[in-house]
């Protein structure tokens, strides 16, 4: 979890698997905000590591967004996850 703690679990998440599959984890930022009751997730990064965080025909993508899908159940909320170049 980031320094200051207060990190939601959806965000940490998220945060916690895009460093791992990045070359600059420094880069990577994941905001989050709340639109009409559900949780939007926004995932930004170096844009070298745009194709890691996609994958291949989107596989990651997907992966990254059914993992914050689960997590955001398991704590009764909903969310979606926003790859932003």
């Amino acid at each position: 979890m980031p320094a200051d703690g207060g990190a939601s679990p959806l965000r940490a998440v998220i945060e916690t698997a895009v460093r791992g599959l990045v070359d600059q984890p420094d880069s990577v930022t994941v905001t989050e905000t709340v639109r009409r009751g559900m949780t939007v997730v926004e995932l930004r990064t170096a844009p070298g590591d745009m194709g890691k965080i996609i994958g291949r025909q989107g596989r990651t993508a997907a992966a990254l967004r059914t993992l914050l899908a689960v997590t955001a159940e398991r704590h009764g909320q909903r969310a979606q996850l926003d790859i932003k170049d």
